[in-house]
């Protein structure tokens, strides 16, 4: 697995380099690490509480739903991480900076990428009028993994696919 890993690394490390560039600039630094730190949770819990505003305690369910799936996706990507220990571009690659202090020390998959996948199809099922703002805030997640140098492009590609599979999963228990 270490062969495939390290096959990624070199195959992903200019695209990195290159998309990493832009954190370079300070507003878009800041702007990334944001949404990134919004992504950790805070703006997942807002969007919970906006389906049960807006559908009262018949939202209660759905809002457990998510959290449910959210713990599940912890259990995921952490199991993932502790056995594929991909190391963080920034960490593998000179010339790729840290724009904001990761969670955890490995790269694969991309928890934040997955989270913001899983819940946003969550939501586009329980209360699909908070779409307009869950599913850009979705992709300006998965892009500030890269931005700012935390994960490479298959990172977050899969921590979609993975979001995506316990979204599905999540609703099949319906």
């Amino acid at each position: 697995m270490a062969a495939v890993i390290d096959y990624f690394d070199i195959l992903e490390a200019d695209v990195c380099l290159r998309v990493n560039r832009l954190s370079g600039i300070a507003a878009i630094r800041g702007f990334f690490s944001v949404i990134s730190r919004l992504g950790d949770g805070g703006f997942w819990v807002v969007m919970g509480l906006g389906v049960i505003m807006l559908n009262g305690s018949a939202g209660l369910p759905a809002a457990l739903q998510m959290a449910l799936t959210g713990g599940a996706g912890v259990l995921v990507y952490k199991l993932l991480k502790r056995h594929l220990v991909r190391e963080r571009p920034y960490i593998r690659h000179a010339g790729i900076r840290c724009g904001t202090a990761p969670l955890d020390r490995y790269s694969f998959p991309s928890g934040h990428t997955l989270h913001s996948v899983s819940f946003t199809l969550l939501i586009a099922e329980f209360e699909p009028l908070l779409l307009p703002v869950a599913l850009p805030f979705a992709a300006l997640v998965a892009a500030s993994r890269v931005i700012l140098g935390l994960h490479y492009p298959t990172d977050v590609l899969m921590g979609a696919a993975l979001g995506a599979l316990l979204a599905d999963a999540s609703l099949a228990l319906l």
